[in-house]
């Protein structure tokens, strides 16, 4: 078996075995040998002796499962977006938050609540709409503010971001502090707390998500050439900067996404590439595609973990992620100090 044939077995090994024992745990405990079995009863064509009770069926199907979706669903958004965030920038240190996706998403969000939190289904959705709005919004302005002439500077981008970052977390804090009857509930939000259960949001943020990562996917070859640097890469062929500004808008939109749904959860988006570069190499083709298999299995072991510590309280998952993640930044930063990822 080849070296990226194996990467690949053992990655989607293990985003299964974090699938099977995600939807097991819970206040009602399955067995994983028969989570995994109802799963494999479930899909098309495929009828095995049931064995189990019927509640066990709906617990899965109906409730753990589609959280488990919408969980592996952000860490894949994270996990590839970050990816293509180190590439573009070539920096091991890069996340998806970098140009104020998180701080954006949190201002709409917290804008949504401080108007008056919505009660039916519906209205719960101005949620996520307002938070992806919020994101998208502020990713255009750094764009905007950053760009010069008919060139997008790294430097540039970067202290763009910082800024309208700092202006969007201030003024989210101001909204938290004049909605103190909702403070409780924008925090949990903007820890990594998802506010709608149900097959709905995955559905609602799976072509989003879908579109985007396979746009960063395919665009394996391009990040490659990007390593070169932006004049190397426009003497090879490539229109450097308007690449450039896909990619940044591919994954700052599919990063978007994955907030809006999912909260503000840090981290993954930095140790999921970076564990897969270790492990596989630099090339991006594959680096991609591994990256968003790692941010599944890592967000799913993270929410297990967060079911877990404090049952039969979850923990906001960003709380857990910033935990384990901050020691794993310095370890990266250290060691960036005195090796060439490039």
């Amino acid at each position: 078996m080849s070296s990226i044939k194996r990467a690949y077995f053992i990655n989607i090994g293990v985003l299964l075995a974090a699938l099977t024992f995600s939807v097991a745990a819970g206040p009602v405990f399955i067995p994983p040998a028969t989570a995994l079995r109802i799963l494999i009863d479930g899909l098309p064509g495929i009828a095995l002796p049931v064995n189990w009770p019927e509640t066990f069926s709906a617990i899965l199907f109906k409730v753990r499962l589609p959280h488990a979706a919408l969980v592996a669903l952000t860490g894949a958004a994270l996990g590839g977006s970050g990816a293509a965030y180190q590439g573009i920038f070539r920096n091991p240190l890069a996340d998806p938050y970098l140009i104020g996706v998180a701080s954006g998403a949190g201002l709409g969000a917290v804008l949504a609540m401080a108007a008056g939190w919505p009660s039916s289904l519906l209205g719960m959705y101005a949620i996520p709409a307002a938070a992806f709005l919020g994101a998208t919004a502020t990713v255009l302005l750094v764009y905007w503010l950053a760009k010069v002439g008919n060139s997008l500077p790294t430097t540039t981008l970067i202290l763009a971001g910082v800024a309208v970052s700092s202006f969007a977390t201030s003024l989210t804090s101001l909204l938290m502090l004049r909605s103190a009857e909702e403070l409780h509930r924008a925090l949990g939000w903007l820890l990594g707390g998802s506010i709608l259960g149900g097959w709905e949001p995955v559905l609602a943020v799976l072509p989003y998500i879908g579109v985007g990562l396979a746009a960063l996917v395919v665009s394996g070859h391009v990040l490659n050439v990007l390593q070169f640097g932006e004049e190397q890469a426009e003497q090879l062929g490539l229109p450097a900067e308007r690449v450039k500004a896909l990619l940044i808008l591919a994954a700052s939109l599919t990063a978007a996404a994955a907030v809006a749904f999912s909260g503000i959860i840090g981290f993954v988006g930095l140790i999921a590439p970076h564990i897969a570069r270790l492990l596989w190499g630099h090339d991006y083709r594959r680096l991609l595609p591994l990256s968003i298999l790692g941010g599944c299995s890592t967000l799913l072991l993270v929410d297990l973990l967060a079911r877990l510590l404090l049952a039969p309280q979850a923990l906001p998952l960003g709380i857990v992620t910033a935990l384990a993640g901050a020691p794993f930044f310095l370890w990266v930063l250290r060691r960036a100090k005195n090796q060439v990822y490039w």
